[in-house]
């Protein structure tokens, strides 16, 4: 055993991990073969580990960080020490990436914290909370001032049932245009104040003509449905420029070669946001129960603009989904028996289905490979993947494949739109899929497939 960790130690120094961070990759390492005792080494397996590292996953006193390192220090001692073969192609990078937690701002559970009541001056100093999202100094700070303006504007918005996002973005805009104004009260201000703000945008900012119309919605949202105070005729103050930009669009070939540069739990998800045109967001919260294999079709729930919509289930896909979700139900049975099984349910359906959560249907697909407190009711629960895991592995897969394009996940949707219609596909049809209020949304894609420098003959080309 003394040679193995001299070899361990050998190969640690060799990826650069040098003391005194080698010491804890040893423990590590020591920790797992203890919790095997009794095993020959030859006799470790993929399920073995997984087994261990779902145990781990459990272990709520574990920062990430640990935990990261826990799963670093297994895999080179599997892969670079002991040579498995099942250890080349282990998921090993689910485990690690997989494993950040949702913040308290996510939109996922943000909309679930309840708004803090606004305080009186004498106990605004002592005991007012800010408003919890987004968590800047900007907005806290116009948040201990005028709490009343900025939780009404919550309150507001929630009422009319529309996203978190929105909710967000209109309560940074109205922060920025009380803050521009040296927090004076939005109450004492008008029309005059409004362009200020807005042509201070266009001139000194130069932000596009949409975030400025975005930031115009906000402050006209907020006198109208929160002050309710009138707004006259805003003038003809000035416009930022409004821009036309196509959407990147890959190639089938360059598509083949991103999605070539993936695999795992991430080249699966990628080729899903590929297959099937759903946004980000849209698969990573997907739920067992909105997998059809016999209707093979994927239902995606509340996607923007609180609808949904059916997409088709790459048959590619419809093998590869299976492996997941049958060690997800293992890895759900025994976060039951654990006391850990639960999962999150937004407000109103966690009331009308209080045993929901619990159930194996409402699991997430792509669930963390740790558990983690939920911000709003505390309770231990496995919430799905963070949607930075994937955005971090789609640009270096983008740089190993030779693609000189800026390509991010939402990439793989545009492409699949350019290609359905490049397939001779109704763009009715292609605007269902991608959950398109408007045709005039979707008919950017024909602009791509219509762009004049692609039909036209160079006058070089004839020399």
């Amino acid at each position: 055993m003394h040679d193995l960790w001299q070899r361990y130690t050998s190969v640690l120094h060799g990826k650069g991990i040098t003391p005194p961070f080698d010491r804890w990759y040893v423990i590590r390492a020591e920790e797992f073969l203890k919790n095997h005792q009794g095993k020959r080494l030859k006799e470790y397996t993929c399920d073995l580990v997984q087994l261990y590292l779902s145990d781990l996953g459990r272990c709520n006193a574990l920062n990430t960080w640990q935990f990261k390192q826990a799963v670093d220090a297994v895999r080179i001692l599997c892969l670079d020490v002991l040579n498995r073969n099942w250890a080349a192609t282990f998921d090993w990078e689910y485990w690690n990436s997989a494993a950040q937690p949702l913040e308290k701002a996510h939109p996922t559970i943000a909309r679930e914290l309840p708004l803090d009541s606004p305080c009186s001056d004498d106990t605004k100093q002592s005991t007012c909370t800010p408003y919890p999202m987004p968590e800047t100094r900007a907005i806290a700070c116009v948040s201990e001032k005028y709490p009343e303006i900025i939780q009404g504007l919550a309150i507001r918005i929630r009422t009319r049932h529309q996203s978190i996002r929105t909710e967000k973005t209109y309560i940074s805009w109205v922060a920025r245009y009380i803050i521009f104004h040296k927090m004076k009260d939005p109450r004492d201000m008008g029309e005059l104040e409004i362009v200020q703000f807005l042509e201070f945008l266009a001139v000194k900012r130069q932000i596009v003509a949409g975030t400025q119309n975005v930031a115009l919605n906000a402050i006209v949202y907020l006198y109208a449905h929160v002050i309710k105070q009138p707004l006259g005729d805003l003038g003809g103050f000035v416009r930022a420029k409004k821009s036309r930009y196509l959407p990147v669009v890959m190639s089938r070939r360059e598509t083949k070669l991103l999605l070539d540069q993936l695999e795992g739990t991430y080249g699966l998800m990628a080729g899903l946001l590929y297959g099937t045109g759903m946004r980000l967001m849209e698969c990573i919260r997907l739920r067992v129960k909105d997998v059809d294999y016999d209707y093979q079709q994927i239902m995606v729930r509340n996607a923007k603009g609180k609808k949904d919509r059916v997409v088709p289930f790459p048959k590619k896909y419809q093998e590869p989904v299976r492996d997941p979700l049958k060690s997800r139900k293992e890895l759900h049975d025994n976060d039951l028996a654990k006391g850990v099984g639960s999962v999150f349910m937004p407000s109103a359906l966690a009331r009308k289905y209080p045993n929901a959560a619990n159930e194996w249907i409402w699991q997430y697909v792509f669930a963390s490979s740790r558990i983690s407190d939920d911000p709003r009711s505390k309770a231990v629960r496995r919430h799905h993947l963070h949607e930075k895991s994937l955005q971090r592995k789609i640009k270096p897969a983008a740089l190993r494949a030779g693609i000189t394009k800026q390509i991010g996940c939402h990439t793989l949707r545009h492409s699949f739109a350019t290609h359905m219609l490049e397939a001779g596909y109704d763009i009715r049809t292609v605007q269902e899929l991608l959950g398109h209020a408007d045709v005039s949304t979707t008919m950017i894609y024909t602009h791509v497939l219509n762009t004049p420098g692609v039909s036209v003959r160079s006058p070089v080309d004839s020399l």
